[in-house]
C-alpha cells in the first residue's frame, strides 16, 4: 500500500537515509528534511554485524559497502586493561555471514546516494521544532515552513521532536558514561580485529578504518555527572590519555598518537512505549537510544528501516502497518539494548577479585568452547529482518 503515499522523514542519518530508500523504491513519495546545511558525518567509525548487512544487501547496497574502504572484520580480542589477552572470537566462523569496519562518514555518503537514485527529496536547513499527529499530520520548521504528509517519521535521535508528541516531554537520562572518539593513523599494523581493553570504570575499543588506513578510537569513562550531550564536543587529547594513563603499551601508544578528540556524554531514554500514533511513527535513536556497548546503534536502525517498510507494504491500512511495524521491532530493540547495557559492567569490574574470576571464566570458556563463545551472539548476529 505503499504506492503514492507522500512520507516526511526527519532526520537524514543512517535510520532516516535507509527508510528513505526502502520506502521510495516501493513506490511512496518521499521526503526527507535535514536540520543541517549539509549532510556530513565527523570523523568516526561504526560496526556492521552480519544482522545489518542483511539490510544493506536487501537494499542493493552491499556491493557499495565493500567499495568505500570498509574492512572485513575477522577477530574480536578482549582484553585486560594491563594488556593481558582474555578471549578471543574467531568471527570468520559466522561465515557466510560478514562483519564490516566501516567510517560513518562512507555510510552516510552511500545512503545519501542511494536514496536520491530512489527519488527522495533531501531538504537540509529544515530544524523541526513542532510535529502533529491526526489524520493530517505535519511538521513545523523553526524558519515556518508547515510540511504535511500522509505519515511523518521521526529519525530524529535522542532529542526527537517526534517522540515528544507520542510519549511526552521526558528528557533523556544520563547513563553515567562518557566516551571519547578519534580516528589516528594505523602505524600499528592493526588488520582487521576488533580490540576491548577492559579497565576498571572504563574500557577502550580499537578497530581499521578505509582499508587499514586509520584506527578508530572509542574511550569509554564513568563519570557519576555530565550535562554536555554534543557529539561534537572538542575535548583535549591530554585529557583523554590521563583518563587511560594506566592501561599499557598497546594503549597508550595508540591514545599518544590521538591529535584531535572529541568526547560526549551518553544518555538515553527507555525503550519508547508507544512507536506510532495515528499517522506519526519513530525510527531509530528516536524510539530506542541505546549504549555503545554491543556495536548495534546504526545497526538496529537498519533493520527498524527493512522492517517499517514491509510493514507498510502489506498491510491494508496505515494504521495497521504502523501497528505490525511496532510489533514486529519492540521487543527486539529492548533485547539488544538490555544486552548492551548489560555489557557496561562487565567492561567496567572494578573490584579486583571479581575481575580475576570474570576474565578467568572467559579465558576458560575461549579455551574450551571457543565455537559456543561466539555462538551466545546467534540470537543478534543470526537474525535477518529481511526474512523475518
Amino acid at each position: 500500500m505503499l504506492q503514492n503515499l507522500k512520507i516526511t522523514i526527519v532526520g537524514a542519518g543512517i535510520g532516516g537515509l535507509a527508510l528513505a530508500r526502502i520506502l521510495a523504491i516501493r513506490g511512496a513519495e518521499v521526503t526527507v528534511l535535514e536540520q543541517a546545511s549539509a549532510i556530513e558525518e565527523v570523523g568516526a567509525g561504526l560496526q556492521i554485524s552480519p544482522n545489518g548487512l542483511a539490510v544493506l544487501r536487501a537494499m542493493g547496497l552491499e556491493q557499495p559497502l565493500m567499495s568505500c574502504g570498509s574492512v572485513l572484520a575477522d577477530t574480536v580480542r578482549l582484553k585486560d586493561y594491563k594488556g593481558a589477552d582474555v578471549l578471543q572470537l574467531d568471527l570468520t566462523q559466522l561465515s557466510p555471514q560478514k562483519y564490516y569496519f566501516v567510517h560513518r562518514a562512507d555510510l552516510i555518503s552511500l545512503l545519501e546516494k542511494g536514496a536520491r537514485e530512489a527519488g527522495v527529496t533531501i531538504r537540509l536547513n529544515e530544524q523541526v521544532v513542532q510535529a502533529s499527529d491526526g489524520s493530517h499530520p505535519f511538521v513545523a520548521t523553526q524558519n515556518g515552513v508547515k510540511h504535511e504528509a500522509d505519515i511523518i517519521v521521526g529519525a530524529d535521535g535522542v532529542h526527537s521532536v517526534v517522540r515528544k508528541v507520542l510519549n511526552g516531554d521526558k528528557q533523556p537520562f544520563f547513563t553515567g558514561n562518557v566516551a571519547w572518539r578519534a580516528v589516528v593513523p594505523n602505524t600499528f599494523g592493526r588488520v582487521n580485529d576488533v580490540q576491548v581493553h577492559m579497565g576498571p570504570h572504563r574500557h577502550l575499543v580499537s578497530y581499521p578504518l578505509r582499508d587499514g588506513a586509520f584506527v578508530n578510537l572509542v574511550a569509554v569513562e564513568e563519570k557519576r555527572q555530565w550535562v554536555a550531550e554534543s557529539w561534537t564536543l572538542q575535548d583535549d587529547p591530554a585529557n583523554l590519555q590521563a583518563a587511560f594513563d594506566d592501561f599499557n603499551d598497546e594503549a597508550q601508544t595508540m591514545l599518544a598518537a590521538v591529535t584531535e578528540v572529541r568526547q560526549w556524554g551518553l544518555f538515553r531514554h527507555e525503550v519508547a512505549q508507544n512507536w506510532h500514533g495515528e499517522r506519526l511513527a519513530l525510527l531509530g535513536d528516536a524510539a530506542h537510544p541505546t549504549l555503545p556497548f554491543m556495536a548495534q546503534g546504526a545497526v538496529m536502525a537498519l533493520e527498524d528501516a527493512w522492517a517499517f517498510g514491509v510493514a507498510l507494504e502489506r498491510a491494508e491500512s496505515i494504521e495497521q502497518g504502523l501497528s505490525n511495524y511496532q510489533v514486529l521491532r519492540h521487543e527486539r530493540a529492548k533485547k539488544v539494548i538490555n544486552a548492551a547495557t548489560g555489557n557496561a559492567w562487565k567492561y567496567h569490574l572494578s573490584f579486583g577479585p571479581m575481575r580475576f574470576a570474570a576474565h578467568a571464566a572467559l579465558r576458560i570458556g575461549g579455551r574450551l568452547a571457543p565455537g559456543m563463545m561466539l555462538k551466545q551472539f546467534d540470537w543478534i548476529y543470526g537474525y535477518d529482518v529481511t526474512k523475518h
